[in-house]
């Protein structure tokens, strides 16, 4: 039987995968050399010398200010970190074993882990959500599973993941600064998530450009199905919708936030100025280039239409909360 031709497309992209194991060795030790090792005790438990009841009842009481669409963001951000093992699968089909590339997954796994981890942690000990309700929709989340039509192929892949990373980056960086006047220890622990974020999203656009470099042809049809809209990895989790609708509104992460992350990543690859292109990466590089007009169009459509809407989530108590 012979092999197919998408067999052998992704069997060639899997070979510069392979070509590229020592720029992901070299990312990898910049990456660790930079890297500030933390865990989730070190966040939110008490100091040494503290009072443990002293320390969780002074984080509850400034927990307590917290207002519901914060809390609603949060619980967002929170399940879509707790979604890692899909991740996690995404990219292991396409690393080999013995690989510097195996290396990194794992390392961005266990790395990863804290995030979903130490949210848990903080809104457990604060109580800021029901907890019986949150771990429901993290169960139903998970359950649920995490199967995009892009991940056959793993040029998508790397352009995926590094629009993903910078737009959780974002997310948290902006609910971080939502929050700090209510609580600083959250603010803190949201800015060293972000952080984290941004340095993993170095690492997934260094591959892709490098990836542009090798194959650029193939490289921009991939990036051509993804840059003009990307699901989230919360997508199937329960009231995705509204919660989303409550981030948007709030500020922290919206089309126009989108909009922002494309034309970064247009500019930072160079795609405009790209030559040498065949027919198929020709018609992708003209397709990528047109993308940030029409998100333009689709932002400034959502807030036209925009109207005030009242919302409330059993996660959070089942409080109604109104917003513009």
């Amino acid at each position: 039987m012979g092999v197919s031709e998408a067999a052998r497309e992704i069997w060639s992209k899997v070979e510069v995968l392979t070509d590229l194991e020592g720029t992901v060795r070299d990312l990898m030790e910049v990456h660790e050399r930079k890297r500030e090792l933390w865990f989730p005790a070190d966040l939110v438990g008490p100091g040494p010398d503290e009072s443990p009841d002293r320390h969780f009842a002074a984080l509850r009481e400034r927990a307590a200010g917290i207002p519901d669409p914060e809390r609603a963001a949060l619980a967002l951000n929170m399940l879509t970190e707790e979604g890692l093992p899909h991740f996690h699968r995404l990219l292991a089909v396409y690393l080999g074993d013995e690989s510097h590339w195996r290396q990194w997954n794992n390392l961005w796994t266990a790395e990863e882990d804290r995030h979903g981890q130490v949210l848990h942690d903080y809104a457990r000990d604060t109580r800021l959500f029901d907890q019986r309700k949150i771990e429901e929709m993290q169960f139903e989340y998970l359950r649920a599973g995490f199967n995009p039509t892009w991940d056959r192929d793993p040029y998508r892949v790397f352009v995926y993941t590094s629009i993903q990373e910078r737009a959780t980056q974002h997310s948290h960086a902006q609910t971080g600064l939502r929050v700090a006047e209510h609580e600083p220890t959250l603010a803190a622990i949201l800015d060293r998530i972000a952080r984290e974020e941004a340095r993993h999203f170095a690492f997934y656009r260094t591959i892709f450009d490098e990836i542009l470099k090798r194959d650029p042809d193939q490289a921009l049809h991939s990036a051509s199905f993804i840059m003009p809209a990307i699901d989230m990895p919360g997508l199937t989790m329960p009231g995705y919708k509204d919660l989303a609708d409550v981030i948007r509104r709030s500020g922290i992460y919206g089309p126009r936030d989108y909009l922002r992350i494309v034309q970064e990543q247009i500019r930072y690859w160079k795609i405009e100025g790209l030559s040498g292109l065949s027919e198929l990466g020709r018609k992708a590089q003209e397709k990528i280039v047109g993308i940030p007009d029409r998100l333009r169009k689709i932002a400034e459509y959502v807030e036209t239409k925009s109207r005030a809407k009242t919302f409330s989530f059993e996660v959070v108590f089942n409080r109604e909360f109104a917003m513009p």
